[in-house]
């Protein structure tokens, strides 16, 4: 596939999509994260498939870190992977000859899936702490509560 066959599938798509030469920049919606960034660059034989999903762990790496390499088991085209600095991302290659609309489809698909859905656990594993911290500023300042709900089971266990 070239990079102008990639933007037309990505248009079929009607994913927001930001072309930048041969690697494109799609945006899609969340429901736990308000949105997902990924980026596709085609390679001269393969596709690169990028994603960041979580700035490095304040605490509890290993418990992080065995909770993505058990997500890594079940996860098709993507694996989590650590930057230089430890931050979180989705990576993947896709060969560049065997690409169609569906495969691409697909991983946006995981990708998203698997952000969104690790979003919570990953943060409740390491940010524990910032989490408590921020709820404890937020209740104390009357600042709305409504977006770290998710978490209250870490304020209040009972």
């Amino acid at each position: 596939m070239n990079p102008d066959g990639l933007a037309a599938v990505l248009t079929d798509l009607d994913v927001p999509t930001q072309r930048h030469g041969d690697a494109f920049l799609v945006t899609l919606p969340g429901e736990r994260r308000h949105r997902t960034l990924v980026w596709l660059a085609l390679g001269r034989y393969e596709l690169l498939v990028e994603s960041f999903v979580c700035r490095a762990p304040d605490e509890h790496h290993a418990e992080v870190y065995r909770y993505l390499l058990q997500r890594n088991a079940r996860l098709r085209s993507v694996a989590y992977t650590l930057d230089a600095a430890g931050d979180i991302h989705l990576v993947g290659r896709l060969g560049r000859d065997t690409l169609t609309a569906a495969e691409i489809d697909t991983v946006l698909g995981v990708v998203l899936d698997a952000s969104d859905t690790d979003f919570n656990p990953i943060l409740e594993r390491g940010f524990t702490e910032a989490i408590r911290r921020e709820w404890d500023w937020r209740s104390s300042t009357g600042q709305s509560l409504q977006n770290l709900q998710a978490f209250r089971h870490l304020i209040d266990p009972g």
